[in-house]
């Protein structure tokens, strides 16, 4: 996970991190080519509008970046939808983690510490915070090595200091 963290180093401008250029580092491994964030959360999901003016959804907690809209219209009605407005907003675990982690800073998101594709749980337990930067990169980079992993199939984690 060092060469992620690095990495954000370098993309820093200013004390803020360039989030296109951070997605494009750590995610872009999956097709995305960023154009504008529009849209984010407590948890860091990005909606990400590409260079064709598709809408990506970047999901940290589930290691995943997908085109979930082909167009503005599409993504109108997703936003009208609401489960998927009340998976987007995720507002119970926002406020269990705002009681007991406390509300975010500037430029923090709060994250599952597993993500829940490896089996960690929903719940104020597994969640932590982390700078938005650190959450893509090191987000995107767990996906990358897990992502030829099947469905059910075993995976083991080190943790490298």
């Amino acid at each position: 996970m060092k060469r992620s963290v690095l990495s954000i180093a370098a993309l820093r401008k200013n004390g803020r991190m360039n989030l296109i250029d951070a997605i494009r580092e750590s995610w872009g491994w999956t097709g995305v080519e960023p154009e504008e964030v529009v849209k984010e959360n407590a948890f860091g999901n990005l909606l990400i509008r590409d260079v064709d003016g598709r809408f990506w959804r970047l999901c940290p907690e589930d290691l995943y970046c997908e085109v979930i809209a082909q167009d503005q219209d599409e993504l109108d009605g997703l936003f009208a939808d609401p489960e998927f407005l009340e998976d987007w907003r995720m507002e119970e675990l926002v406020r269990q983690a705002e009681e007991v982690l406390g509300p975010l800073g500037e430029d923090q998101k709060y994250c599952l510490v597993i993500p829940g594709v490896l089996g960690g749980e929903y719940s104020v337990s597994n969640i932590a915070r982390l700078p938005l930067g650190e959450l893509i990169a090191v987000s995107g980079d767990l996906a990358k090595q897990i992502a030829d992993v099947p469905d059910g199939g075993q995976v083991r984690l080190e943790i490298v200091d």
